[in-house]
């Protein structure tokens, strides 16, 4: 049975228990299931690599919202990133999904994906995550526990490595806030990346 009040402590706690849940996504082409593999944890307002961090707005309004929801958004104006949301009502916190395996409706994923060299590949990072899943921008704020969604969380907690996160920028920097979470081993977990000046956050939430 889902639970939502799994998701009101904050996404630096829920991160690490995200590991190993599945996550599926039905559309008119079918559906796919993913087992996540890597996260990255955003505390809003207390978080400078967060879009919550200067307070609520139209961009960020889910975040604010019930939890265990979708939070979806553009990066580099062309990819969109999904996260769910943390802590209760009225308090922004996310997790970004960052690296999945594709476990069920593979052949729909590779029809996505048609890129991906490997199936390895296939949902490994955020954006590529998002694409095998078949996710658009249009399905922010959707409910996790509901249809087209289905959100299994692992029986129990895995084990788990943590490190900086990926392409985040001065304060709310890679060394200032380790909070990116991973299973040790998996192909599907992306390669870290440092933050690029010029560019700004990648993938903050």
């Amino acid at each position: 049975m889902f639970d939502r009040r799994f998701f009101d402590a904050s996404a630096v706690e829920v991160a690490p228990l995200l590991l190993g849940a599945v996550l599926r996504h039905g559309t008119a082409a079918g559906s796919v299931a993913v087992r996540v593999t890597e996260v990255e944890a955003y505390l809003g307002e207390a978080d400078p690599g967060s879009h919550a961090y200067r307070g609520p707005g139209k961009r960020n309004a889910v975040m604010y919202g019930e939890p265990a929801r979708l939070y979806t958004y553009f990066t580099y104006g062309m990819h969109v990133c999904a996260n769910v949301t943390c802590s209760p009502a009225g308090t922004a916190s996310a997790v970004l999904l960052r690296g999945a395996e594709v476990i069920d409706g593979i052949e729909l994923a590779r029809d996505r994906r048609q890129t991906s060299k490997t199936h390895a590949d296939l949902a490994r990072g955020p954006a590529r995550l998002v694409v095998a899943l078949g996710i658009t921008l249009d399905d922010g704020g959707a409910d996790l526990a509901a249809s087209p969604f289905e959100l299994t969380l692992a029986p129990h907690p895995l084990p788990f490595e943590t490190g900086p996160r990926t392409g985040v920028s001065g304060a709310g920097g890679s060394h200032d806030y380790p909070w990116r979470f991973w299973l040790p081993g998996e192909r599907s977990v992306s390669p870290y990346r440092a933050h690029l000046p010029k560019r700004g956050p990648a993938h903050p939430a």
